[in-house]
């Protein structure tokens, strides 16, 4: 076997990895695959943080325009679905035999622990999967920047943002048969060109702190594996 080129990486799931296309909340068809491909991927031997969205419960932003709830209640609604998720995955983890702890920004003392960073860091130092939910415990900021956050703090060599597609696309391939897959591409064209696959302070925090980003999809084995051996897959965002 090809030995690991990054020994900690942090994994950011989209809530919509918990359900089927177009489905609502956890279900089990969805969520077992995903936590399988993320102990096989522990077996190899990286570290791994995760970071969880809240997509398949609420997106506060979108909630709070449809609804007269204020954004700031609406993303704090949206953290406590991060949590959900991250509990749901600690459960289906450990029923496969991965050890998994679930670290929050914000306080749900009887279902998991709060977020310290050397706490978060002795976890994946005893070989624990450590699932960091809860956002950045403060509205306005995506689950994509908390992400680049954890990973920065945690000193991640390498962040994976996995999703239902094979990488970032010159346009939406499900819309436009022609969009060509990007196979590198700069953290400043990332933002010069406004592209949607990530939040501009989760790719400047990457950036800044020279943590090489990568985005690929879950659903297709051997994908991550591939990664950690050094392999082009997906969409690789870095210096060029």
């Amino acid at each position: 076997m090809a030995e690991n080129k990054y020994n900690r990486i942090l994994l950011k799931l989209s809530g919509e990895s918990f359900c089927k296309p177009g489905g609502f909340g956890i279900e089990g068809d969805a969520i077992e695959p995903v936590a399988e491909r993320i102990a096989r991927l522990c077996k190899l031997g990286p570290q791994v943080a995760i970071v969880v969205g809240g997509g398949n419960f609420m997106r506060g932003a979108a909630f709070s325009q449809r609804s007269h709830i204020s954004r700031t209640t609406a993303d704090y609604m949206g953290m406590l679905a991060t949590v959900m998720n991250a509990v749901a995955l600690q459960e289906t983890l450990e029923k496969v035999g991965q050890p998994t702890r679930v670290l929050s920004a914000i306080e749900v003392a009887a279902i998991c622990e709060p977020f310290v960073r050397r706490r978060a860091i002795r976890h994946l130092e005893k070989g624990r999967v450590t699932i960091l939910a809860g956002g950045t415990g403060n509205p306005f900021f995506s689950t994509d920047t908390c992400a680049a956050l954890r990973a920065s703090e945690i000193g991640a060599e390498l962040m994976i943002k996995a999703t239902k597609v094979d990488g970032v696309y010159t346009d939406d391939p499900v819309k436009n048969p022609k969009a060509t897959l990007i196979s590198h591409i700069s953290y400043q064209e990332v933002l010069s060109q406004n592209l949607k696959v990530m939040d501009p302070a989760a790719v400047s925090l990457c950036r800044e702190n020279h943590i090489p980003i990568v985005v690929l999809n879950i659903f297709k084995d051997g994908v991550i594996t591939r990664v950690l051996q050094g392999e082009h897959v997906g969409t690789v965002i870095s210096e060029r």
